[in-house]
This record gives structure tokens, sequence and C-alpha cells, in this order.
């Protein structure tokens, strides 16, 4: 790590506070523009959407990037340490979306459990109006 001053160092994190400051509202008025909030019916197109939640998540991690290298110091550390800290991470984020996969997995199949059941209760219905009908049918007759 490079010795500077308490002056650099002072302007050095107002500047990364700035940045950081920069990068959310950039993020804020994307989602906004996202949900419709700054252009009437602008959530109606799917593809605008899509772009603004892959600029969201685009920057959201540019943040955590520069949080990690810049506050946290590890631009200043050795590779393998660095290595060490940022694997455990990515392997957090990976498992993450593999339980949203996982849990909308299992939603699409309870789902057509639900389905099947409901189907196989209208089908007992309509045999039981059928089987009253007949019934009804050869009692009059």
């Amino acid at each position: 790590m490079a010795n500077i001053s308490y002056e650099e160092s002072i302007k050095k994190v107002y500047w990364g506070l700035t940045l950081l400051a920069i990068v959310t509202l950039v993020e804020v008025i994307v989602s906004l523009l996202g949900k419709g909030h700054i252009i009437s019916g602008a959530e109606n197109y799917t593809w605008l959407v899509y772009l603004t939640g892959l600029v969201i998540i685009v920057l959201s991690i540019y943040k955590a990037y520069f949080i990690i290298y810049e506050f946290m110091h590890m631009r200043y550390e050795v590779k393998g340490l660095a290595v060490s800290v940022l694997l455990p991470t990515m392997l957090l984020i990976w498992a993450i979306i593999a339980f949203f996969q996982e849990g909308d997995s299992w939603k699409n199949r309870r789902e057509l459990i639900k389905e099947k059941n409901e189907e196989k209760v209208d089908d007992s219905q309509g045999m039981l109006n059928q089987n009253n009908d007949v019934f009804i049918i050869e009692q009059i007759g």
C-alpha cells in the first residue's frame, strides 16, 4: 500500500463516496424509468424492463467491486487473499441463483398438481351430475 498523506486519503474517501452516490442515483433513475414513473407507459415494454434490470444488476456489481477493492483494501492485498475472499462470495451468489431457480421449479410443479387435481374434481362432478340425471329420468319413466 502506498503511503499517502491524510489529506489525500480524505480526498480519496470523498471521491469514492461521491462515485457511489452517483451510481446509486443512476440506479434509482433507471428503476423509476423501468417502472413507468418517469415516462408513462414505459413499463409496458418488456425489453425496457429487462434492460433496466440488467443495468441495475451491472451497476450493483460495480458498486460491490468498488467497495471491496477500495474500502475493504483488497486492491492492496496479495492475490491469494483476494481470491480466498472473492471465491466464497461467488459461490454464495451461485447458491442464491440456484435456490431461486429451484423454488420456481417447485412452484410450477405445485401449480401443475393443483390443476390436475381440479380437473379430477371437475370430471368427478360431471360424472356425478350425469348419474343423477339418468336416475331422475329412470324415476320419471
